[in-house]
């Protein structure tokens, strides 16, 4: 059950984009699997009457305790009298089952998000044996009166708000035989000496509840029990006692996400007793287990799954693992594991490895490895298996999945390289690596179902002869192929959902036979030489999230169509050759945007004020357009400019497109610079090299939350907003070439982060206002404003006698010159902490066995999460340097 499961949930790789923004759910996917082989029992085709009146109104008296149901699980609980059977009798309401004589056993309303707290009228439910309310927002303390429901046999109250002491009156459910109290760490644990009155309980769930060691004695008891699955995941355990050896009955045990370090060859010696024998599944996955996979593996003889992932082994892989006669999943990537891969793989009969993340080398003898029969999943990336590729991967039959992203291969291979793989792939991946080579007709060996193949990141060449009918997910991005993109019309399935084509060499333009790609959600054309107009058939990509289109040589209006994409978050056309007006209905239909990227074309007209809406917005580029009129004073409501809300809000509107967006040309500090955006950190507008007229709007200084705005080389008049100080976080100034007027702001002393400012070619006057990090920019800064006095430009203001000192450019700092070597190698110390510590924490939470393209998505950009935090560590200590 559990093995089936964790194999099958991560096939898609669009589920780990959305992983690596929602980490968690890594922890919670393995507590799916305690409870995934348990249903409420159905209701019997026929039964006598309807259900009670009592127990109606005790259903609507729960209801009455819920003060909020976001998702209607409760819609069909109503109170009215009408002869339908779907309203008058509650054995159809949701969530409700009853028996043959219409009285109710099971509720069932988890993952509603119900929030309120429990009703007593749950006591008016005498045949009640099925009760499921976890994943909700119940409040309150657990109430004692469950624990005189003694007919329960499933209770279910985990990853709810409930507080106070865990009810001791739960151990007179004798009749239990599954408990949840999983994740109530609000809860206070006094005693569990109750559990021993359980036993009949043969599932308990105690994770995410911070529980440390000194828990242990209150399930010893359980031993006498016939416990078949405990999980005690995401809690503050720094051992295992050796009596859980003895659960002689125990099958499943949940042991990841625990803290605090356990040698791993003591947490096996521990379960050596009876537990060895029966256990079949064991994760330990995401703790912090030291030492190595030992010997003691052997007498673990029923084990089917290994879950050791993302801990701190640093040893090797005893020779034993691969000769135990049941396991078919071993998972011990990230776990600095070190040494050669075993020739007694092929002894096994393993069906999933996944060996990543560490430091194994070579590869068996092909001799060795093209006996075997069983793999049908193996993913060894981030290994080093090159530089040759392993041509015994061809040779193993059965495999349905092939993982070697990372994996240092650099080789160039031939025509018939793509003829020899097995016929049932479904998933390869060998991105990231100097492979060399035409792409003929491999595609032909998929799976017909679905596939998923990733190439990226490698130097492909030549055209596209053929692609799978069926694909889910289609990855050639940096590479070098070229030709037209007609293969695409091969697609006719419909279950596309993810196209990179991006940094490529292809032409021509995009085929008009995207009809059956309604389920598409990534669409990556960017840095290609594709170009004419965008085909009539786009309008059916009506579920599509990413749109990237950058840097080609399109034409024409936008479409009319795009207006129904109304599930975009991230639309970049930037460096092509659009015309036509920036569309109003962008503003008006496209609400979850929070990038648009328009830069480089030849847009004119006005900016509409329609933009104003997008209260998710992020990154609004217009510039290097012939746009012109006023700067909408209304921009002030892009809401997510003012304060933080994009993300935290709404989270499940842009898992998918935060994991995946592709990197962006975007003006900063004064050049263009190639941005993967990082959400958080950058929030950018962007007028620049346009026609625009009119005053900046005072009510732009209320976008508390921007970090680059960029005004530059427009026809702008009058002064610079007096409140602009209020934009504190701002890193980037651009306001040159324009026609400004009046002095610069005295509140630009409040701009501490201020590390890139260029307001010249304007008429402003006045002095420079003194004291603040105004006086460290290059004076090249400030030149062509023929009233501008004061540091750090030569030119005196009236009334002073001398300039105090020769003028501190921005150069100086860092140069070995001004600054010395302590500061120097702060910066230095403090960049290089930043970027190992990120790392290390980025590849603890993000790595997980299937995800591996989406990890090194994420390490391009954080390159420029690091670029921008190291701004703003240097604006602040210049702030405490030059005060």
């Amino acid at each position: 059950m559990a093995n089936t499961i964790y194999h099958e949930h991560f096939t898609n790789p669009i589920i780990f984009f959305i992983a690596s923004v929602l980490v968690l759910e890594s922890f919670t996917t393995t507590t799916a699997l305690v409870w995934s082989n348990t249903q409420p029992p159905t209701s019997p085709g026929h039964r006598t009457g309807k259900c009670t009146e009592k127990e109606r109104q005790a259903l609507l008296h729960f209801k009455s305790y819920i003060h909020y149901d976001p998702r209607g699980l409760l819609t069909t609980w109503t109170p009215g009298e009408e002869e339908k059977a779907a309203t008058n009798d509650c054995c159809y309401w949701s969530g409700v089952t009853c028996n043959n004589h219409s009285r109710v056993t099971s509720l069932e309303l988890s993952d509603g998000f119900l929030e309120g707290k429990i009703s007593p009228s749950l006591l008016n439910f005498s045949y009640l044996n099925y009760l499921d309310l976890s994943s909700n927002w119940f409040n309150g303390t657990i109430p004692m009166f469950i624990g005189s429901m003694t007919q329960l046999r499933y209770l279910y109250l985990g990853w709810n708000d409930f507080s106070g002491i865990i009810p001791s009156e739960l151990g007179n459910l004798t009749n239990l035989q599954e408990l949840s109290l999983e994740s109530l760490s609000s809860c206070t644990v006094e005693n569990l000496d109750w559990l021993s009155h359980l036993s009949q309980l043969d599932n308990l769930v105690m994770s995410d509840n911070n529980l440390n060691s000194s828990m242990y004695h209150w399930l010893f008891p359980l031993t006498s029990n016939a416990l078949v699955e405990l999980d005690l995941s995401g809690n503050m355990l720094d051992e295992i006692p050796k009596y859980l050896g003895n659960l002689c009955g125990l099958t499943y045990l949940h042991f990841g996400g625990n803290l605090m370090p356990i040698k791993l060859p003591d947490f096996l010696s521990n379960l050596s007793g009876c537990t060895s024998v029966t256990l079949q599944y064991l994760d330990a996955s995401y703790s912090e287990f030291t030492g190595s996979l030992s010997d003691d593996i052997q007498k673990f003889s029923s084990l089917e799954d290994l879950e050791l992932s993302n801990n701190q082994l640093h040893g090797t892989i005893s020779e034993k693992v691969w000769q135990l006669p049941m396991l078919r999943t071993l998972d011990v990537s990230s776990s600095f594991l070190k040494g050669a891969i075993s020739e007694n793989i092929e002894k096994s009969n393993i069906l999933y490895v996944n060996l990543s993340n560490n430091s194994l080398e070579g590869v068996p003898l092909e001799a060795h490895m093209s006996n075997i029969s069983s793999i049908e999943d193996i993913d060894l990336s981030s290994c080093k298996l090159g530089p040759r590729f392993p041509k015994w991967i061809q040779t193993m039959k059965n495999l349905s999945s092939i993982d070697l992203a990372n994996t240092q291969i650099s080789d160039k291979i031939t025509e018939d390289f793509w003829n020899t793989w097995p016929s049932r792939l479904r998933y390869l991946n060998i991105a990231f690596n100097n492979i060399t080579g035409t792409i003929t007709d491999m595609f032909s060996n998929f799976d017909p179902h679905s596939s998923t193949i990733d190439l990226s990141s490698n130097n492909f060449y030549g055209h596209i002869p053929n692609v799978p009918s069926r694909l889910n997910n289609l990855d050639l991005s940096k590479n070098n192929l070229s030709g037209q993109i007609f293969f695409l019309c091969q697609i006719v399935d419909g279950s596309l959902k993810f196209l990179d084509l991006s940094h490529n060499a292809f032409t021509g333009p995009i085929p008009d036979c995207l009809w059956h790609f309604t389920e598409l959600k990534i669409l990556s054309l960017g840095y290609n030489n594709l170009s004419g107009r965008l085909p009539t058939s786009i309008k059916f990509l009506i579920n599509l999230e990413v749109l990237s289109l950058y840097n080609n040589n399109f034409s024409g209006k936008l479409p009319l169509s795009l207006k129904n994409f109304t599930q975009l978050t991230f639309l970049n056309l930037g460096a092509n050759k659009f015309s036509g007006y920036v569309p109003g209905w962008i503003g008006e239909r496209l609400s979850r945007l929070y990038a648009l990227i328009l830069t480089s074309n030849k847009f004119t007209g006005t900016i509409p004020s329609h933009l104003c809406r997008l209260l998710y917005l992020q990154i609004l580029d217009l510039s290097m357009n012939k746009i012109q009129g006023t700067i909408p004073s209304c921009l002030s409501n892009l809401t997510s400019m003012v304060q933080v809300i994009a993300v935290n809000q709404n989270v499940h509107s842009f898992n998918l497109s935060l994991a995946y967006v592709d990197r962006s040309m975007i003006k900063w500090q004064g050049n263009l610079r190639e941005f993967s955006i990082t959400l958080e950190l950058v929030k950018i507008i962007n007028l620049s090299s346009n026609n625009l007229t009119g005053k900046i709007p005072d009510k732009l200084t209320d976008l508390h939350k921007l970090v680059a705005l960029d005004l530059s080389m427009n026809a702008l008049v009058g002064e610079i907003p007096s409140k602009i100080g209020q934009m504190k976080e701002l890193l980037i100034l651009d306001l040159s070439r324009n026609n400004l007027r009046g002095g610069l702001p005295s509140s630009m002393s409040q701009m501490t982060l201020l590390n890139y400012l260029d307001v010249s070619y304007n008429s402003l006057s006045g002095r420079i206002p003194s004291g603040t990090q105004l006086q460290t920019f290059e004076p090249s800064r400030y030149i062509g404003n023929a009233g501008l006095c004061g540091l750090p430009l030569s030119k005196y203001c009236p009334g002073d006698k001398e300039l105090e000192g020769p003028p501190i450019t921005r150069e100086h700092v860092g140069d070995g010159e001004d600054v010395d070597d302590l500061q120097r190698w702060y910066y230095v110390g403090g960049a290089t902490g930043f970027v190992a510590g990120f790392w290390m924490v980025c590849i603890a939470l993000l790595v997980n066995r299937r995800g591996r393209h989406a990890f090194f998505h994420f390490m391009n950009s954080l390159e420029n999460w690091v670029y921008v935090k190291v701004m703003v560590f240097t604006a602040r200590l210049r702030r405490v340097s030059h005060p």
